[in-house]
């Protein structure tokens, strides 16, 4: 969360203004939903990778602690 707001942090209303132009042109409108839905699915993808990574630690962790005190 806090990455995010770093990248961020620089960028302001005329930045975003000026990539959602490059994008209308270089894209055409009618690519512009097709690509964000690409976007999000990829978005969603990493997040269930990320919980499935984070589960898995917590196995281990467990397993470890588990071993460590019987």
């Amino acid at each position: 969360m806090y990455t995010i707001l770093l990248f961020l942090s620089g960028v302001g209303f005329q930045e975003i203004l000026l990539i959602g132009l490059f994008m209308l042109v270089f894209f055409g409108a009618n690519k512009i939903p097709e690509f964000m839905k690409g976007l999000g699915k990829g978005v969603r993808e990493f997040k269930g990778a990320m919980d499935d990574v984070k589960k898995q630690m917590d196995d281990v962790k467990s397993d470890v602690t588990k071993d460590l005190n019987p």
